[in-house]
Order: C-alpha cells, then structure tokens, then sequence
C-alpha cells in the first residue's frame, strides 16, 4: 500500500511538471528500494531537490551574467583600442608627409 501511494504521488507531480523524467524516474526507483518511509519524507526531498536544482540555475545565470558582461567590457576596450591606434597612425602619417613636404621644398 506504501508504495503505491508513493508512486501515485510522484506520477502526479510528474503529470503537473513540478518533476522532469530523470527526478521522477530516480525517486521512483528510490521508493521501490525502500528509501522513503512515508509520503511526507518523499515530499520533502523533491521539495529539497527542487530547491537545490534552483540555486544551481541562478548560479547558472549569474555566471552567464558575468561572462557576457566581461565579453562586452573586452570588446569596447578593443574597439577604444583600435580608434587610438588609428588616431595616432593618422597622426604620424601627416607629421611624415609635413616633414617630407619640407624637405623637398628646402632642396628646391
């Protein structure tokens, strides 16, 4: 009798998808090896389960977070990087080009 209410417990948290098919198959094999003594302490452990899986996905997506924060923090230092590079290409160009300028002046 224990174990059917046990089953009947978990097929319907399964069929409400409060469990996926690997939590529910697990719990299912634990209740038929006798790990849970009573419908409560099968409640409380997929309680436990979920709040553990839970804590996961937000770690999850806070380091998700993180990397794309720091993917973009690069990405506008490169871009600042290569503008300054320019800037001062441009600048040392027209600074040859001047002094080239004057020199062919002065051999004139």
């Amino acid at each position: 009798r224990r174990i059917r209410v046990l089953r009947r417990l978990l097929k319907k948290f399964r069929e409400a998808k409060k469990l996926d098919k690997y939590s529910y198959h697990k719990m299912y094999l634990e209740c038929k090896g006798n790990v849970y003594k009573n419908k409560r302490t099968l409640m409380e452990h997929i309680h436990k389960e979920k709040g553990i899986r839970a804590r996961e996905k937000e770690l999850q997506d806070q380091l998700e977070a993180k990397k794309m924060k720091s993917i973009a923090k690069r990405e506008k230092l490169a871009k600042k990087e290569t503008k300054r590079r320019e800037k001062e290409r441009a600048e040392r160009g027209s600074t040859t080009t001047k002094k080239a300028d004057t020199k062919k002046k002065s051999k004139k």
